[in-house]
Parts: C-alpha cells; structure tokens; sequence
C-alpha cells in the first residue's frame, strides 16, 4: 500500500468516527455560506452590542478597582455635613495614617463690584492635599503658593462665565480672593461631591476668613487617610475599615475605601449596563426575524437535498441533526465576529474619547461578558431556527417527483414547539433575573414580545386584506397591491422587522420628550423661582422683609434645614439592610432633615396624626409614605439618626404623602420640634415670582440677596433644570444610539428578504417587459408598493411606541405623559427612508437584469 493510500484510508478511518449528522453538515457546509450572511450579521450585531456594553463597564469599574486611591484621594475616605471632625475623633484619624482634611459647600462666586455672579463649589484644603493623585494647575503653579493670603484656583468655566482671567478677584461670603491659577487636573473630584458649579480651591484658613462656616452651614467634611507603605495588604485596609467603623460608630460619619471608592458610580454603572444589554437583546431578537428567513431559505433551497435523504433511509432525527449542525456552526461564526468587535468598542471609545470619560479605564476583557454574549446569541439563533428546521421533516421522498413548487407549510412537531417555547422562557427569565431591577425587566419583555406578535399579525392582516382588495384600473398601483398580498411577498419581513426597531425608537423619542417637558416646560403653577440655602436663622425675618419690599406680591416661603444620616431603621443599622433599588438612596448618605409644627406644604398626612403644636415629649417624626412601605416602616416604628454628630432615635408618628414635582420644600422625614430644639441650624427658603416680573427685576432682585445675605446661596430652579437637562441630553443620546441599533438589526432583515425575493422580483420584471411595461411604470409600482408598506409600518409602531412610553411613564417613572410630534415625524422619515432606500437599490438591480437568461431558465 503506498504513502498517499495510507494517508487516505486514515482520513476515512477518521472521518467514521464522526456521527453521521455531522458527516452530513460537513459535506453540505463546503457549499459555502450562501444565503447565509445576513443571519451572521443579525447574530453579530446583536452579540457586538451586549459584548460592547459588558465589556466597557468592566473596563469602567477595574478603572474604578485599579485607581481607587487616586479616586478616593487616599486608601480611606470619611466625611459628614455640618460637624469638624472634634479632638477626641481626630486623635483616631490620626491612629490610622496620614491625613488630609478639605471642606466642600456649594457658594455664590460674585464680582466685586456685585454685578455679576454664579453658583460655584467651594473646597478648602489642607497643607497635606493630596495624599494621592496629581492636583495640576496652569503654567505649573505650587498649590502654596497659589492659596496663601485669600489666593484661590478655579476651575476655567469660572472665568469664561464671569469674564475674568488669572489675577482678578472674586468675592465669596466675605472675603475677596485672588484669582492666581485655574485648574487643569483634579484628585478624587469624581467621588468627591455632586457638580454644583465650577470648582473654587483654596486654603481651610481662607475658608474661615469667609465668615461662611457658621453653625448649621451646609458644609460637608471630608478626611482622606494614607496608610503608608508598610500597610498595603489587603487585610491592612480592612483592618484600618473596620477600626474606624468600630470608633467613630456615634460619629455620623460615612466611611469608604479604596476597594470601592464610589458604590453609587458602581451601581449606576451596573444599571446602565444591565438597560443597554437589554437594548442589544432587542436588536438581537428583531434581527432573529432575519435568522428565521435564512433558516426557513435554507430549508426550502434543500428540498430535494432532503427528498433524496429520507429516500434512502436517513432518520428525521438525523435530518434535523445535521442542518441544526450547520445552523449552530453559521450562529457560531456571527457570535465570534460579534464578540470580537464588541472588545474592540471599549478601545475605540477610550482612544477617541478617553478624555471625556467620567473615570480612568483600564481596557480588560471579563470571560463573564463575553459568556452572557454567547449565550444570548445562541439562545436567540436556536429560538428562531428550530422551528423553520423543525419543518424540514415534513418533506417526503415523493418531492423528488414533483415540480418543485410552494414550500414546506403547517406546524412542526410536538417536540419543536416545546423545545421553541422552553427557549423563549428561558431567556426571558435570564434576562429578568440578571437586571437589578426586575420590574423593569419583565415590562420590557412583555414590550417586545406583545411588538413582535402585533406586527407579525399586522404583516398577515395586511396580505390577506391587499389580497382581496379590487384590483385597480391603474397599472401600477395594482402591480404594487398584488406584490403586498402575494404570499411570497416582502409584507410580513417589511412590517415585522422595521416595526419593532420603530417602535422602540418612537417609546425612547417620546420619553425623552415627555421627561424634558416635565422638567423645563411644565413647571407646576405655584413652583418657586428661587431656593435660597444657608439663610441665618436670626435673620430670616429681615430676609423676607427684603424680599417683599422689592416685590410685594411674591410669595417667601422658609422652613429649618439641617444634614442628617439614618443610621438604624428599629434596631436593624442601615448597612445590614438590603433595600428595594427605589428606596436604596435614602439608606446611602446624608438626607436633608427639618422639624415643623404643622404639616408642611406640599404634603398630606395619610395615616397617624400630626403632633400638637406645642408638643414635648418623646421624639416624634413623620416619614414619606411610599419610601416607609418600600422599608417596610409602619406607625409606632423607630428610625435613628445621627445629626451634627449625635444620634437621635424618633418614633414614626405619621406617614405622609408628598408632591415631589410641586418643587417646594419637602423633606422625607420632619421631625417634632421638640427633638431638634437647640440644634444649630440654617433656614431654607423659596421665592416665588409673580407672573408681571421680567428678567431685569429677577436679576435685580437675585443681586440684591446676595448683597444682603453675602453668606447665602442663591439657586434659580430654571437653570438647575438646564443643567439638568445637559446631562440629560447625553444620557439619552446615549439610548437613542444603541436604540438605533434595533433599528439597523431590522434593516439588515430588510436587506435580507429583499435579497430572497430578488429573483422572484426579476422574473415579474422581465414579464412585465415582454408585455410592455415601461421602466419608469415598474419604478413606480415598486415605490408605491414601498410607499404603503412603510406608512402602514410607520403608523402601528407610532401607536406601540406611543403605548409603551405612556407605560413605561405611568408604571415606573410616575411622569405625565407629552405627545411629540417631532418623535412621529421622525419615525415616519425613518420608515421611508430606509424602505425606500433598500427597496431602490433591489428594485435598480432588477432593472438592470438582462431578461434572456431568466427566460431560459424557466
């Protein structure tokens, strides 16, 4: 036997050892994977977007692992409103390591001259700032040097809004500072506070200077701790966490490391995550439209291929083997493509926009991701490929003696249908158990599985209705009617794939709508036009007195404001309790808190009392309703709190229930009087404007407080809200973006059955031709037929969208609904637009066919 027989009877040997299935789907696959690339890019797409997502959060949150110390400003992190760490807790920040002490409050950067101001963070630092990371400031300046004798550095967005530059003078409470350098880069400044204003650094000497620090003030406390370089084992920090819990416990005090130096950007990154994986799902489920097509293609161009196996004895167990063996491998090279161009995101976003990314990244690849990826995209190609395979078992030898016409039609088997709807169940609870609020979850699956059949069911209404419409005297149109009610036809792929990206598009386009209308548009009638924070509580009589003088008939409205942190709900402490996503900020941070003798505007008691006005006895608070439910808190329950350093434990006297969106002050809890009595405290206050108040009065008016009241802090609603609304804005561009993604799944299935109906359209064409139809007549037919197509397309995915943001709106966000006609209008130049564009391309290249060869081949 020679070397070449050898090596042939080898490879045989091996080849036995397959199963016959897989023998089978290799012979087939060497084919090719004609008919095939649209399904590869519908898996891929979808699988690209989950791995994308995943793999830029875990890129965001090792950044966050990796840098925690230059985030944090050291390896440990403590802060509180109101109170100065006192001797005795300083002697125990000191056991610990080395320390830095800054101190951050919101304040009005004003003019000298008084003509001009803005609302700005103040941050006061020590001479040991900052323990860890880079504080870079312009030309190279020395943070000493820069902060000594009232100097100060400001962010550059100061000096653009108040027309200044280096060596100018700004006024802050009482003191004038020098402007002597403006900030290019920022430690810990990601974890470090909200963004009130522009950031204005200077010396905790300075701050005193500024007659800002009175008790009461809303200022926030913070010491960052260096453990040293003989201390950074993991067990050194916990051991340094946990020593600090244990003494300064009745402190007040919210205590963070390195590990995990900002749990709210982490969650928020998690849920950001989980929202936009849902989005890829969806792209993945539309583009499943066009799985199916290929799948049912596959199928049906194997006819006889089938026919001729089952003749000489092949199984249906084995049939159905053998393609799903070809099906599973096509899905695989998709899954591959997609979770090779999802890693590829993160690097892509980090080279070209690194710079505007909330956090340092560190580009890594989590095996976690990219296996819910995969699992995602082989979910969905089995979903929407078993039950086209599964009909290939209908197909009996006697194909092989009959012309080959219609396909294969009726129900799978039994077991199909089983094994279809066990993968639907299934990755609909997978996808519910793994998003951290599951509620909103399940309202998006049941979304897309009620905008899935309502446009499934459209496409069929729609071809049996142009089916047995009269047909028309006019050529084209009734050329068009008859393709949208032949059974063949681009109506049911058209209406189903497009229809569901619409659909998600209009609800994202009219939420967005109707959350910039509530918050810009519609203020309530009675929301105020100014909050006023840190009014003197001796003062506030003048104050009000001030206001009125200039406008009468405004309306002042103050109450007593203070920082608090719940410690324990009963005796359970709040760190051990795991709370509903809704309820969990109120457990995380310091709250605002306030004591009243009456109920306040803007609220209503719903169950207990209200405590007499000249109550005495034990503690009393009155807590909001919905977050008491959400906590389980009922009547007669104690919640603790520590304020100013000491912990105050209140029985829950009533519940309330408050209107958030009135804009007045409204607090969560408000205590008994008698429970505050003697606390420092400042007083918040509202201005409410008459209607006849022009801008020029405002702006006066606004100067004048801040004259007066020089250590006030003076905030406009309306430009809170713009604010707001900027960020706003990205988040939903955001959404919109991978939104769109739907959007293109459904145009690659567009592209798709345009692909499949090809041929068939060209033979319509040539015929036309031979009868003497005109090009321009077939153009037209061709753009009528997508005319309609994409109206009809258009207007169902306005009324679901239009139905699915009024739900989404009423059920978890409780906003009023607003109707866009921009978003509508926008949906249906998107319908067009994409029908028209693909539908030209396959109707030009029917156009251009030579019509011999097809004439021939019939």
């Amino acid at each position: 036997m020679t070397a070449v027989e050898v090596a042939q009877s080898t490879n045989r040997e091996r080849r036995s050892v397959l199963p016959l299935p897989l023998r089978l789907a290799g012979r087939q696959m060497r084919a090719g994977f004609d008919g095939f690339i649209i399904f590869m890019l519908c898996v891929a797409l979808g699988v690209m977007v989950i791995t994308g997502v995943g793999t830029l959060a875990d890129s965001l949150n090792l950044g966050l692992e990796r840098h925690g110390r230059t985030i944090l400003g050291g390896d440990i992190a403590i802060s509180r409103m109101h109170t100065r760490a006192n001797a005795e807790e300083r002697a125990i920040l000191d056991g610990v390591g080395k320390i830095s002490e800054t101190a951050t409050m919101r304040i009005m950067a004003k003019l000298p001259d008084g003509s001009d101001q803005m609302l700005a963070e103040l941050k006061s630092v020590d001479g040991a700032y900052p323990l860890a990371g880079r504080l870079e400031l312009s030309g190279g300046a020395s943070l000493p040097d820069v902060l000594r004798d009232n100097g100060a550095a400001v962010e550059p967005i100061l000096l653009e809004r108040l027309g200044l530059k280096v060596g100018d003078k700004i006024t802050v409470g009482q003191a004038q500072l020098e402007i002597r350098a403006f900030i290019e880069k920022e430690p810990e400044g990601l974890v470090d506070r909200l963004t009130y204003g522009p950031r204005v650094l200077v010396s905790i000497a300075t701050l005193q200077n500024t007659g800002l620090i009175q008790p009461g003030a809303l200022v926030r406390w913070r010491y960052a701790l260096a453990l040293g370089p003989d201390r950074e084992t993991p067990k050194d920090l916990m051991d340094a966490h946990e020593a600090l819990k244990a003494g300064l416990s009745n402190g007040g005090f919210t205590i963070g490391d390195r590990r995990d130096p900002s749990p709210e950007i982490r969650k928020t990154l998690d849920r950001l995550r989980q929202f936009l994986t849902l989005l890829g799902l969806a792209a993945l489920i539309v583009g499943g439209v066009g799985i199916a097509n290929a799948v049912a293609q596959f199928v049906d161009r194997r006819r006889r291929t089938i026919a001729t196996m089952r003749a000489i004895g092949a199984t249906s167990r084995q049939i159905f083997a053998a393609f799903l063996a070809q099906i599973l491998a096509i899905a695989a090279i998709g899954i591959a493509i997609g979770l090779v161009a999802g890693t590829l995101i993160p690097a892509v976003l980090q080279a070209q926009y690194g710079h505007l990314l909330p956090l340092p990244t560190e580009l890594t690849v989590s095996p976690m991701s990219l296996a819910a990826a995969a699992g995602y995209g082989l979910l969905v190609s089995l979903l929407f490929s078993i039950w086209p395979l599964g009909r290939a078992e209908q197909i009996s030898p006697a194909v092989l003696f009959r012309d080959e016409v219609g396909n294969t039609g009726g129900l799978p088997s039994l077991a199909i249908m089983i094994a279809t709807g066990g993968l639907a169940l299934a990755l609909a609870v997978i996808a519910i158990l793994s998003a951290d609020t599951s509620k909103i979850a399940i309202y998006f699956c049941a979304a897309l599985v009620v905008v899935l059949l309502v446009f499934y069911a459209l496409g069929l209404a729609v071809t049996w209705a142009a089916g047995k419409i009269p047909r028309s005297k006019l050529p084209e149109l009734a050329i068009a009617i008859g393709n949208i009610g032949s059974p063949g036809g681009l109506t049911r792929s058209i209406i189903l794939s497009l229809g569901a990206g619409l659909s998600l598009l209009v609800a994202v386009a009219l939420t967005d709508a109707s959350l910039v209308e509530e918050l810009n548009g519609k203020l309530p009638e009675n929301a105020p036009d100014y909050f006023v924070l840190d009014i003197p509580k001796t003062e506030i009589s003048t104050f009000r007195d001030n206001i009125l003088a200039k406008v009468p008939s405004a309306r002042v409205k103050e109450a007593p404001m203070l920082r608090g942190r719940l410690i324990k709900l009963g005796d359970r402490p709040v760190e051990s309790i795991k709370a509903p996503p809704d309820a969990e900020w109120v457990l995380r941070g310091d709250r605002g808190i306030t004591y009243s003798t009456e109920v306040p505007d803007g609220s209503r008691v719903t169950a207990g009392e209200w405590w007499p006005a000249d109550y005495s006895g034990e503690p009393l608070v009155s807590f909001e309703a919905d977050l008491a439910k959400l906590l389980n808190l009922s009547i007669g329950d104690t919640v603790t709190v520590n304020v100013l350093g000491r912990n105050i434990t209140a029985r829950i006297a009533n519940l309330r229930e408050l209107d958030w969106d009135s804009l007045s002050i409204n607090f969560v809890m408000v205590f008994s009087p008698n429970t505050l009595a003697g606390a420092p405290n400042n007083m918040l206050a509202t201005i409410a404007l008459p209607d006849n108040v022009d801008i020029k009065q405002e702006a006066a008016l606004a100067k004048s407080v801040a004259q007066s009241f020089p250590t006030t802090t003076v905030i406009r609603v309306r430009d809170a809200i713009t604010a707001f609304n900027d960020v706003f804005e990205k988040i939903i561009t955001a959404i919109r973006i991978a939104s769109g993604v739907t959007l293109l799944a459904g145009a690659l299935v567009l592209a798709g059955s345009l692909a499949t109906a090809q041929r068939r359209r060209i033979l319509e064409a040539v015929i036309l031709k031979a009868l003497g139809a005109t090009r321009r007549r077939i153009l037209l037919a061709h753009a009528i037929e997508y005319m309609l197509l994409g109206l009809l397309t258009a207007g169902f995915a306005i009324v679901l969208g239009t139905m699915s943001a009024e739900l989404a709106l009423s059920q978890v966000i409780d906003v009023p609904f607003f109707f866009s006609f921009q978003a509508v209008l926008e949906a249906i130049g998107l319908a067009l637009g994409l029908i028209l564009i693909f539908g030209g391309l396959g109707t030009w290249q029917v156009l251009r066919a030579r019509p011999v060869p097809y004439l021939r081949s019939q």
